[in-house]
Protein backbone atom coordinates (compact mmCIF):
# COMPACT_ATOMS: atom_id res chain seq x y z
CA UNK A 1 0.00 0.00 0.00
CA UNK A 2 1.42 3.61 -0.84
CA UNK A 3 1.78 6.27 1.32
CA UNK A 4 -0.25 9.14 -0.06
CA UNK A 5 2.38 11.69 -0.88
CA UNK A 6 0.56 14.62 1.09
CA UNK A 7 1.28 12.47 4.46
CA UNK A 8 5.13 11.76 3.42
CA UNK A 9 6.01 14.96 4.84
CA UNK A 10 4.89 14.32 8.04
CA UNK A 11 5.80 11.15 8.64
CA UNK A 12 9.65 11.41 9.02
CA UNK A 13 9.80 14.32 11.48
CA UNK A 14 7.32 11.90 13.65
CA UNK A 15 9.74 9.13 13.44
CA UNK A 16 12.58 11.45 14.24
CA UNK A 17 10.48 12.45 17.40
CA UNK A 18 10.02 9.10 18.34
CA UNK A 19 13.58 8.30 18.45
CA UNK A 20 14.93 11.16 19.88
CA UNK A 21 12.11 10.52 22.70
CA UNK A 22 13.15 7.15 23.04
CA UNK A 23 16.86 7.75 23.03
CA UNK A 24 16.25 10.70 25.55
CA UNK A 25 14.77 8.19 28.20
CA UNK A 26 17.33 5.50 27.14
CA UNK A 27 20.45 7.96 28.21
CA UNK A 28 19.34 8.48 31.84
CA UNK A 29 18.54 5.13 32.16
CA UNK A 30 22.21 4.16 31.08
CA UNK A 31 23.91 6.73 33.57
CA UNK A 32 21.75 5.53 35.92
CA UNK A 33 22.88 1.98 35.81
CA UNK A 34 26.56 2.96 35.24
CA UNK A 35 26.43 5.18 38.61
CA UNK A 36 24.78 1.71 40.52
CA UNK A 37 27.90 -0.28 39.39
CA UNK A 38 30.39 2.65 40.13
CA UNK A 39 28.96 2.54 43.36
CA UNK A 40 28.85 -1.20 44.27
CA UNK A 41 32.44 -1.25 42.94
CA UNK A 42 33.55 1.49 45.14
CA UNK A 43 31.77 -0.37 47.80
CA UNK A 44 33.77 -3.85 47.18
CA UNK A 45 37.21 -2.04 47.07
CA UNK A 46 37.90 -2.21 50.63
CA UNK A 47 37.04 -5.83 50.58
CA UNK A 48 39.57 -6.55 47.85
CA UNK A 49 42.15 -5.21 49.64
CA UNK A 50 41.86 -7.18 52.47
CA UNK A 51 41.39 -10.58 50.29
CA UNK A 52 44.92 -9.86 48.68
CA UNK A 53 46.14 -9.42 52.12
CA UNK A 54 46.12 -13.01 51.86
CA UNK A 55 48.16 -13.51 49.71
CA UNK A 56 51.04 -11.70 51.66
CA UNK A 57 50.47 -13.54 54.75
CA UNK A 58 50.31 -16.54 52.83
CA UNK A 59 54.00 -16.26 51.73
CA UNK A 60 55.23 -16.25 55.10
CA UNK A 61 54.00 -19.99 55.68
CA UNK A 62 56.93 -22.68 54.98
CA UNK A 63 57.32 -23.52 52.01
CA UNK A 64 59.13 -27.42 52.83
CA UNK A 65 57.56 -29.29 55.65
CA UNK A 66 59.31 -28.69 59.20
CA UNK A 67 60.58 -24.91 58.31
CA UNK A 68 58.29 -23.28 60.29
CA UNK A 69 59.23 -18.92 61.06
CA UNK A 70 58.17 -17.49 64.16
CA UNK A 71 55.41 -15.05 62.13
CA UNK A 72 54.18 -18.78 60.10
CA UNK A 73 53.02 -20.19 63.64
CA UNK A 74 51.81 -16.79 64.65
CA UNK A 75 49.73 -16.93 61.46
CA UNK A 76 48.57 -21.28 62.06
CA UNK A 77 47.14 -19.41 65.94
CA UNK A 78 45.30 -16.72 64.95
CA UNK A 79 42.32 -18.64 64.93
CA UNK A 80 42.46 -19.86 68.27
CA UNK A 81 42.43 -15.90 68.94
CA UNK A 82 40.22 -14.49 67.47
CA UNK A 83 37.11 -17.07 66.64
CA UNK A 84 35.96 -16.50 70.30
CA UNK A 85 36.06 -12.47 69.32
CA UNK A 86 34.31 -13.20 66.28
CA UNK A 87 31.27 -15.32 68.38
CA UNK A 88 31.00 -12.95 70.58
CA UNK A 89 29.94 -10.25 68.49
CA UNK A 90 28.22 -11.84 66.26
CA UNK A 91 25.85 -13.10 69.54
CA UNK A 92 25.58 -9.80 70.64
CA UNK A 93 26.31 -6.19 69.05
CA UNK A 94 26.75 -7.41 66.04
CA UNK A 95 24.07 -10.23 65.12
CA UNK A 96 22.98 -8.50 62.21
CA UNK A 97 26.24 -9.13 60.73
CA UNK A 98 26.66 -12.63 61.13
CA UNK A 99 25.85 -15.36 58.28
CA UNK A 100 27.38 -15.26 54.62
CA UNK A 101 25.17 -12.88 53.35
CA UNK A 102 24.03 -14.79 50.09
CA UNK A 103 21.00 -16.51 52.03
CA UNK A 104 19.58 -13.64 53.66
CA UNK A 105 20.02 -11.94 50.23
CA UNK A 106 17.86 -14.85 48.63
CA UNK A 107 15.39 -14.55 51.34
CA UNK A 108 14.90 -10.88 51.14
CA UNK A 109 14.41 -11.51 47.39
CA UNK A 110 11.40 -13.49 48.13
CA UNK A 111 9.63 -11.97 51.07
CA UNK A 112 9.38 -8.16 50.44
CA UNK A 113 9.18 -7.95 54.16
CA UNK A 114 12.66 -9.46 55.21
CA UNK A 115 14.02 -6.57 52.06
CA UNK A 116 14.27 -3.39 54.68
CA UNK A 117 15.84 -5.85 57.61
CA UNK A 118 18.39 -7.94 55.22
CA UNK A 119 19.56 -4.76 52.59
CA UNK A 120 19.80 -2.26 56.29
CA UNK A 121 23.36 -0.41 56.35
CA UNK A 122 24.14 -1.32 60.13
CA UNK A 123 24.26 -5.10 59.28
CA UNK A 124 26.02 -4.45 56.01
CA UNK A 125 28.51 -2.91 57.35
CA UNK A 126 28.94 -5.10 60.57
CA UNK A 127 29.24 -7.55 58.08
CA UNK A 128 32.20 -6.66 56.24
CA UNK A 129 33.92 -5.64 59.23
CA UNK A 130 33.76 -9.39 61.10
CA UNK A 131 34.94 -10.90 56.96
CA UNK A 132 37.70 -8.64 57.02
CA UNK A 133 38.54 -9.28 60.95
CA UNK A 134 37.98 -13.35 59.45
CA UNK A 135 39.92 -12.98 56.73
CA UNK A 136 42.61 -11.32 58.37
CA UNK A 137 43.16 -14.08 60.88
CA UNK A 138 43.58 -16.24 57.72
CA UNK A 139 40.35 -18.01 58.56
CA UNK A 140 39.59 -20.92 55.40
CA UNK A 141 36.76 -18.89 53.64
CA UNK A 142 35.93 -16.95 50.37
CA UNK A 143 34.48 -13.85 49.73
CA UNK A 144 31.07 -13.89 48.04
CA UNK A 145 28.68 -13.81 50.86
CA UNK A 146 29.51 -10.28 51.97
CA UNK A 147 30.20 -8.75 48.81
CA UNK A 148 26.87 -10.20 47.12
CA UNK A 149 25.08 -8.21 50.25
CA UNK A 150 27.41 -5.41 49.86
CA UNK A 151 26.17 -5.13 46.07
CA UNK A 152 22.84 -5.65 46.90
CA UNK A 153 22.17 -3.56 49.35
CA UNK A 154 24.03 -0.67 47.73
CA UNK A 155 21.63 -0.82 44.61
CA UNK A 156 18.53 -0.73 46.82
CA UNK A 157 19.42 2.56 48.69
CA UNK A 158 20.09 3.93 45.14
CA UNK A 159 16.85 2.59 43.68
CA UNK A 160 15.53 3.80 47.40
CA UNK A 161 16.96 7.72 46.87
CA UNK A 162 17.04 7.62 42.55
CA UNK A 163 14.22 5.29 41.52
CA UNK A 164 13.51 8.19 38.91
CA UNK A 165 16.66 6.55 37.24
CA UNK A 166 16.06 3.33 37.12
CA UNK A 167 12.23 3.87 36.28
CA UNK A 168 11.96 0.31 34.13
CA UNK A 169 13.59 -1.59 37.17
CA UNK A 170 11.15 -2.44 40.08
CA UNK A 171 13.19 -3.01 43.73
CA UNK A 172 13.83 -6.98 43.77
CA UNK A 173 15.14 -6.53 40.07
CA UNK A 174 17.94 -3.84 40.98
CA UNK A 175 18.78 -5.74 44.55
CA UNK A 176 19.42 -9.19 42.58
CA UNK A 177 21.16 -6.95 39.57
CA UNK A 178 23.04 -5.58 42.59
CA UNK A 179 24.28 -8.78 44.09
CA UNK A 180 25.61 -10.48 41.40
CA UNK A 181 27.19 -7.23 40.48
CA UNK A 182 28.58 -7.55 43.76
CA UNK A 183 30.18 -11.11 43.22
CA UNK A 184 31.68 -9.44 39.62
CA UNK A 185 33.25 -6.39 41.69
CA UNK A 186 34.58 -9.33 44.61
CA UNK A 187 35.98 -11.38 41.84
CA UNK A 188 36.72 -8.60 38.58
CA UNK A 189 34.61 -10.99 36.83
CA UNK A 190 31.70 -8.84 34.61
CA UNK A 191 29.96 -11.62 32.73
CA UNK A 192 29.85 -13.75 36.31
CA UNK A 193 27.55 -11.18 37.67
CA UNK A 194 24.78 -11.69 35.62
CA UNK A 195 25.13 -15.22 35.08
CA UNK A 196 24.76 -15.46 39.04
CA UNK A 197 21.71 -13.31 38.99
CA UNK A 198 19.93 -15.51 36.78
CA UNK A 199 21.26 -18.94 37.47
CA UNK A 200 21.12 -18.71 41.53
CA UNK A 201 19.27 -15.21 42.88
CA UNK A 202 16.00 -15.19 40.15
CA UNK A 203 16.23 -17.40 37.73
CA UNK A 204 14.32 -15.46 35.70
CA UNK A 205 15.94 -15.44 31.95
CA UNK A 206 14.64 -11.96 30.87
CA UNK A 207 15.98 -9.18 28.76
CA UNK A 208 14.54 -6.64 30.78
CA UNK A 209 17.40 -7.27 33.53
CA UNK A 210 20.09 -9.38 31.25
CA UNK A 211 21.22 -6.07 29.45
CA UNK A 212 21.77 -4.09 33.10
CA UNK A 213 23.38 -6.54 34.94
CA UNK A 214 25.83 -6.79 32.43
CA UNK A 215 25.99 -3.02 32.40
CA UNK A 216 26.02 -2.71 36.13
CA UNK A 217 28.51 -5.73 36.17
CA UNK A 218 30.87 -4.28 34.00
CA UNK A 219 31.12 -1.01 35.84
CA UNK A 220 31.09 -2.65 39.78
CA UNK A 221 34.45 -4.43 38.13
CA UNK A 222 36.25 -1.73 36.42
CA UNK A 223 35.85 0.26 39.91
CA UNK A 224 36.65 -2.28 42.13
CA UNK A 225 40.27 -3.22 42.05
CA UNK A 226 42.10 -0.04 41.67
CA UNK A 227 46.02 -0.61 40.85
CA UNK A 228 45.27 -3.71 38.18
CA UNK A 229 44.72 -7.15 38.80
CA UNK A 230 45.65 -9.87 36.72
CA UNK A 231 43.40 -10.30 33.48
CA UNK A 232 43.53 -14.25 35.09
CA UNK A 233 43.45 -14.68 38.69
CA UNK A 234 45.38 -17.68 39.43
CA UNK A 235 47.52 -17.74 35.72
CA UNK A 236 47.15 -19.20 32.47
CA UNK A 237 46.69 -22.93 32.27
CA UNK A 238 48.29 -23.51 28.45
CA UNK A 239 47.68 -26.89 27.91
CA UNK A 240 46.86 -28.25 24.30
CA UNK A 241 44.73 -31.29 25.03
CA UNK A 242 42.05 -32.98 22.02
CA UNK A 243 38.72 -32.67 23.07
CA UNK A 244 38.39 -36.60 23.24
CA UNK A 245 40.74 -37.05 26.47
CA UNK A 246 39.55 -33.85 27.93
CA UNK A 247 36.31 -35.54 28.23
CA UNK A 248 37.12 -38.65 28.97
CA UNK A 249 39.32 -36.90 32.44
CA UNK A 250 36.32 -34.82 32.78
CA UNK A 251 34.11 -38.04 33.85
CA UNK A 252 36.37 -38.85 36.84
CA UNK A 253 37.17 -35.53 37.90
CA UNK A 254 33.49 -34.78 37.53
CA UNK A 255 32.34 -37.65 39.63
CA UNK A 256 34.66 -36.84 41.87
CA UNK A 257 34.31 -33.27 42.40
CA UNK A 258 30.53 -33.82 42.42
CA UNK A 259 30.74 -36.18 45.24
CA UNK A 260 33.41 -34.10 47.15
CA UNK A 261 31.27 -31.16 46.40
CA UNK A 262 27.73 -33.20 47.58
CA UNK A 263 29.26 -34.42 50.93
CA UNK A 264 30.80 -30.52 51.60
CA UNK A 265 27.11 -29.24 50.79
CA UNK A 266 25.41 -31.74 53.27
CA UNK A 267 28.28 -31.16 56.09
CA UNK A 268 28.23 -27.40 55.86
CA UNK A 269 24.50 -27.22 56.20
CA UNK A 270 24.45 -29.79 58.83
CA UNK A 271 26.94 -28.05 60.84
CA UNK A 272 25.66 -25.37 61.15
CA UNK A 273 21.87 -26.02 62.19
CA UNK A 274 24.05 -28.19 64.66
CA UNK A 275 26.44 -25.83 66.00
CA UNK A 276 23.71 -22.73 66.35
CA UNK A 277 22.61 -23.50 69.92
CA UNK A 278 26.12 -23.93 71.50
CA UNK A 279 27.08 -20.46 69.71
CA UNK A 280 24.23 -18.80 71.29
CA UNK A 281 24.56 -19.97 74.40
CA UNK A 282 28.48 -20.55 74.34
CA UNK A 283 29.79 -18.07 71.88
CA UNK A 284 33.59 -18.12 74.10
CA UNK A 285 34.06 -21.55 74.61
CA UNK A 286 32.49 -22.46 71.14
CA UNK A 287 34.84 -20.17 69.71
CA UNK A 288 38.00 -21.69 71.56
CA UNK A 289 36.84 -25.19 70.17
CA UNK A 290 36.51 -24.12 66.73
CA UNK A 291 39.66 -21.61 66.57
CA UNK A 292 41.89 -24.62 68.50
CA UNK A 293 40.68 -27.11 65.43
CA UNK A 294 42.01 -24.57 62.81
CA UNK A 295 44.84 -24.17 64.78
CA UNK A 296 46.03 -28.04 64.45
CA UNK A 297 44.44 -28.25 61.01
CA UNK A 298 46.59 -25.49 60.26
CA UNK A 299 49.74 -26.91 61.88
CA UNK A 300 49.24 -29.85 60.69
CA UNK A 301 49.21 -28.99 57.21
CA UNK A 302 51.87 -27.01 56.93
CA UNK A 303 49.60 -23.82 56.63
CA UNK A 304 47.69 -25.02 53.58
CA UNK A 305 44.67 -24.98 55.21
CA UNK A 306 44.53 -21.62 55.93
CA UNK A 307 43.00 -18.79 53.58
CA UNK A 308 40.49 -18.82 50.98
CA UNK A 309 42.82 -21.01 48.97
CA UNK A 310 43.40 -18.68 45.47
CA UNK A 311 47.49 -18.38 46.79
CA UNK A 312 47.32 -22.47 47.37
CA UNK A 313 46.15 -23.19 43.87
CA UNK A 314 48.30 -20.49 42.38
CA UNK A 315 51.71 -21.84 43.87
CA UNK A 316 49.85 -25.77 42.72
CA UNK A 317 50.12 -24.41 39.24
CA UNK A 318 53.36 -22.68 39.59
CA UNK A 319 55.31 -24.98 41.53
CA UNK A 320 52.86 -28.43 42.12
CA UNK A 321 52.08 -30.01 45.58
CA UNK A 322 53.52 -28.00 47.87
CA UNK A 323 55.13 -30.12 50.80
CA UNK A 324 55.55 -33.10 48.85
CA UNK A 325 58.85 -35.26 49.99
CA UNK A 326 60.80 -34.85 46.50
CA UNK A 327 62.47 -38.56 47.97
CA UNK A 328 58.85 -40.43 48.39
CA UNK A 329 57.92 -41.11 44.86
CA UNK A 330 54.25 -41.29 43.98
CA UNK A 331 53.11 -42.59 46.71
CA UNK A 332 54.36 -40.07 49.15
CA UNK A 333 53.45 -37.28 46.61
CA UNK A 334 49.43 -39.33 46.38
CA UNK A 335 49.33 -39.08 50.34
CA UNK A 336 50.13 -35.64 51.20
CA UNK A 337 47.59 -34.19 47.91
CA UNK A 338 44.90 -36.25 49.89
CA UNK A 339 46.16 -35.29 53.13
CA UNK A 340 45.79 -31.40 52.17
CA UNK A 341 42.31 -32.01 50.13
CA UNK A 342 40.78 -33.24 53.02
CA UNK A 343 41.95 -30.28 55.02
CA UNK A 344 40.62 -28.01 52.17
CA UNK A 345 37.28 -29.53 53.02
CA UNK A 346 37.57 -29.87 56.70
CA UNK A 347 38.64 -26.67 57.53
CA UNK A 348 35.77 -23.80 55.84
CA UNK A 349 33.52 -26.35 56.77
CA UNK A 350 34.82 -24.78 61.00
CA UNK A 351 34.98 -21.53 59.28
CA UNK A 352 31.74 -21.21 57.89
CA UNK A 353 29.21 -23.39 60.22
CA UNK A 354 28.79 -20.59 62.82
CA UNK A 355 28.06 -18.18 60.67
CA UNK A 356 31.22 -16.23 60.33
CA UNK A 357 30.33 -13.81 57.13
CA UNK A 358 32.50 -15.62 54.18
CA UNK A 359 31.79 -17.49 51.26
CA UNK A 360 32.26 -20.98 49.83
CA UNK A 361 33.00 -20.36 46.32
CA UNK A 362 36.57 -20.25 47.04
CA UNK A 363 36.92 -23.18 49.28
CA UNK A 364 35.55 -24.86 46.60
CA UNK A 365 37.62 -23.89 44.02
CA UNK A 366 40.37 -25.02 45.91
CA UNK A 367 39.28 -28.64 47.01
CA UNK A 368 38.75 -29.13 43.39
CA UNK A 369 41.74 -27.94 41.95
CA UNK A 370 43.96 -30.15 44.68
CA UNK A 371 41.16 -33.47 43.25
CA UNK A 372 41.99 -33.11 39.89
CA UNK A 373 45.36 -32.15 40.30
CA UNK A 374 45.48 -35.89 42.27
CA UNK A 375 43.36 -37.71 39.90
CA UNK A 376 46.08 -36.37 36.72
CA UNK A 377 48.89 -37.20 39.33
CA UNK A 378 47.84 -41.38 39.32
CA UNK A 379 46.85 -41.10 35.80
CA UNK A 380 50.17 -39.88 34.79
CA UNK A 381 48.64 -36.74 33.03
CA UNK A 382 48.92 -32.93 33.00
CA UNK A 383 48.31 -32.20 36.21
CA UNK A 384 47.37 -28.60 34.71
CA UNK A 385 44.25 -30.10 33.21
CA UNK A 386 43.57 -31.85 36.37
CA UNK A 387 43.43 -28.39 38.05
CA UNK A 388 41.78 -26.73 35.18
CA UNK A 389 38.73 -29.06 35.36
CA UNK A 390 38.76 -29.51 38.95
CA UNK A 391 38.22 -25.98 39.32
CA UNK A 392 34.69 -26.00 37.83
CA UNK A 393 33.89 -29.61 39.27
CA UNK A 394 34.56 -28.59 42.80
CA UNK A 395 32.53 -25.74 42.46
CA UNK A 396 29.80 -27.10 40.69
CA UNK A 397 29.56 -30.39 42.72
CA UNK A 398 28.87 -28.26 46.20
CA UNK A 399 27.00 -25.37 44.91
CA UNK A 400 25.08 -27.08 41.74
CA UNK A 401 25.75 -23.96 39.67
CA UNK A 402 27.00 -25.27 36.64
CA UNK A 403 27.36 -22.25 34.74
CA UNK A 404 28.79 -20.11 37.11
CA UNK A 405 31.29 -22.82 37.87
CA UNK A 406 32.32 -22.16 34.07
CA UNK A 407 32.51 -18.57 34.07
CA UNK A 408 34.94 -18.76 37.12
CA UNK A 409 37.18 -21.60 35.69
CA UNK A 410 38.03 -19.51 32.90
CA UNK A 411 38.11 -16.29 34.49
CA UNK A 412 41.10 -17.68 36.93
CA UNK A 413 42.73 -19.80 35.17
CA UNK A 414 42.01 -18.75 31.56
CA UNK A 415 42.39 -21.47 28.51
CA UNK A 416 39.90 -21.39 25.76
CA UNK A 417 41.68 -25.05 24.28
CA UNK A 418 39.74 -26.29 27.36
CA UNK A 419 36.31 -25.78 26.60
CA UNK A 420 34.77 -28.97 26.73
CA UNK A 421 36.11 -31.05 29.26
CA UNK A 422 35.46 -27.75 31.93
CA UNK A 423 31.87 -27.87 30.65
CA UNK A 424 31.33 -31.86 30.94
CA UNK A 425 33.17 -31.66 34.03
CA UNK A 426 31.41 -29.53 35.94
CA UNK A 427 27.60 -31.13 34.53
CA UNK A 428 28.56 -34.04 35.71
CA UNK A 429 29.83 -32.70 39.01
CA UNK A 430 26.08 -30.73 39.26
CA UNK A 431 24.55 -34.02 39.09
CA UNK A 432 26.66 -36.06 40.87
CA UNK A 433 26.24 -33.14 43.26
CA UNK A 434 22.66 -33.19 42.99
CA UNK A 435 22.35 -37.06 44.09
CA UNK A 436 23.83 -36.47 47.44
CA UNK A 437 22.39 -33.14 48.32
CA UNK A 438 19.44 -32.84 46.80
CA UNK A 439 18.60 -28.85 47.38
CA UNK A 440 21.56 -26.50 46.54
CA UNK A 441 24.21 -25.20 48.68
CA UNK A 442 22.54 -21.34 49.19
CA UNK A 443 18.63 -22.52 49.38
CA UNK A 444 19.78 -25.10 52.20
CA UNK A 445 20.87 -22.34 53.99
CA UNK A 446 18.39 -19.68 53.53
CA UNK A 447 15.86 -22.66 54.52
CA UNK A 448 17.70 -22.93 57.94
CA UNK A 449 18.20 -18.73 58.09
CA UNK A 450 14.70 -18.91 58.39
CA UNK A 451 13.80 -21.93 60.38
CA UNK A 452 13.06 -20.69 64.00
CA UNK A 453 15.55 -20.89 66.59
CA UNK A 454 14.76 -22.93 70.15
Amino acid sequence: MSLDPRHRHHLFPELLDRKYSSLRSLVPHFIGLLVVGIAIGLACWPLNIVDRLQDKLFDLLPTEAGEWSAPGLLICLMPLAVMPILLLLQRGPWKAGAGSGIPSTMNALEDPALMAGAMAAPGTIQRGVLWSIATTAMLPLGREGPVVQVGAAVARALQRRCGEWLPSLNERQLVAIGGGAGLAGGFNTPVLGAVFMLEELTTDYAITTIWPALVVSVAAAGFSNFGGVPLFGLGVINVMTPESEQLLLAIPIGLAGGVVGGLFNRGLVWSSGWIAPFVQRFPIRTGLCLGGALTILALASWGTSTSDGEALIRQLIREGMPNADPNGGNLSAGLTSLWITLVRVIGPMLALAPGVPGGLIDPSLTFGALLGYTICAVMGVSQHLGIALGLSAGLSGATQLPLVSIVFAWRLAGDQQLFAGVVMAAVIAAYTGRLIARKPVYHALSLLQRAPRR
